[in-house]
């Protein structure tokens, strides 16, 4: 970058800072090792697996979460290109593939596609693989979900245990573990370090308060999605539109966030799961506004 690029990024910047709202400004006294990342899905510049690291480089992210089953040497080039680090693996086929499906070689697929995440994982040094557990309908019931689920999990868990890579657990909108007591209990049944939590603040906020679960569910969070969520436009267009916001304008109280993160011990990665991410601009803006909630 030369010297006035660099300056009109550190103005543009400058500015962003300077409209965020009163309650998310720094505080000095915190000293955090949290490190800035961010998800595969949310890179829109670049086409190629290089591009898409580059631009998250020049934004200023210290990572990225990649999805599974994606070209291995291609990802760990651009890696070692840009010195990004891959904390986490997204499974890319749990949905396809859910572990409550009531046919049993679904199922098998399914685990499957959680192992090859955990390998994937392990190739990229990444300690993470987040997975959605299944999801209840009117087709499959919550005791379904729960009894299919974690028996299917229990299949990977030597592998994950082996490999060095925690399975966790991620709160979605999929009609399960609707509770921090419950999700708790979830974990707690495997009785593994391999297996833990990955926690998202967006998608909790509907039905929940981040700090909360945060507090409850302890050290079983392995990672944590920084993602927004408002209220009002749940409430006034559809709850899908309550994404429609940009971090620190939506209505989780990152503050108390933080300070329930303190209070937990948690100092692994906060990887944003947020949009806006279009163009350089729109990356440089996320890595400012996930800046100041870890500030906060």
């Amino acid at each position: 970058m030369n010297r006035r690029e660099f300056t009109r990024k550190s103005l543009m910047t400058a500015a962003m800072v300077s409209s965020f709202p009163v309650y998310s400004a720094i505080n000095p006294d915190k000293s955090r090792n949290i490190k800035k990342g961010i998800m595969w899905g949310t890179i829109g510049v670049g086409d190629t697996i290089a591009e898409k690291f580059q631009a998250v480089k020049e934004a200023g992210f210290d990572g990225v979460e990649v999805m599974s089953h994606m070209d291995r040497d291609e990802v760990l080039a651009a890696a070692g290109r840009t010195g990004l680090e891959i904390p986490s693996v997204c499974n890319a086929l749990h949905w396809e593939y859910p572990l409550s499906h009531p046919d049993p070689a679904i199922r098998e697929k399914g685990v499957d596609a959680l192992v090859h995440s955990l390998e994937d994982a392990a190739a990229y040094g990444a300690d993470t693989v987040l997975m959605v557990p299944g999801r209840v309908s009117a087709d499959v019931t919550y005791d379904e979900c729960w009894d299919r689920s974690v028996p299917a999990i229990r299949k990977a868990v030597p592998v994950a245990g082996k490999l060095g890579v925690k399975i966790a657990i991620e709160n979605v909108w999929n009609n399960f573990l609707l509770s921090p007591l419950e999700a708790a209990r979830y974990i707690d049944q495997f009785n593994s370090p391999f297996v833990r939590f990955y926690f998202d603040c967006g998608n909790i906020r509907l039905y929940g308060w981040p700090e909360q679960w945060i507090r409850i569910l302890g050290d079983r969070i392995a990672k944590i999605h920084i993602k927004e969520y408002s209220m009002e436009l749940a409430d006034t267009q559809g709850r899908g539109a309550g994404f429609r916001v940009d971090l620190l304008e939506g209505d989780v109280n990152w503050p108390e966030v933080m300070k329930a993160l303190d209070d937990t011990g948690y100092d692994d990665w906060a990887i944003t799961e947020q949009s806006g991410g279009n163009t350089p601009e729109g990356l440089a803006d996320l890595v400012v506004r996930l800046t100041r909630i870890l500030q906060s």
